[in-house]
């Protein structure tokens, strides 16, 4: 089966299904192969982005290497 024959199938059998559940699971299957790859964010998402740049800047901020090794003391002393 070709790739255009096996779309034009899928299409038609797509065409016969009266789930909606089932065609919003089938929509998810395939935005994730039709997505651009952008990522839409709220407002509320960008304004933290903007407000953890900020906290950068100021220097507020642990290294994850010494916030790993702060976890390990942590759990040995357990």
């Amino acid at each position: 089966m070709t790739t255009f024959e096996l779309k034009s199938l899928l299409i038609h059998r797509i065409a016969e299904i009266n789930d909606i559940s089932f065609l919003r699971a089938l929509k998810t299957i395939l935005d994730t192969k039709t997505e651009s790859g952008v990522i839409q964010l709220t407002q509320d998402q960008l304004d933290d982005i903007i407000e953890s740049k900020k906290e950068i800047e100021k220097g507020m901020f642990v290294e994850n290497s010494v916030l790993d090794k702060q976890v390990r003391q942590w759990l040995s002393a357990k």
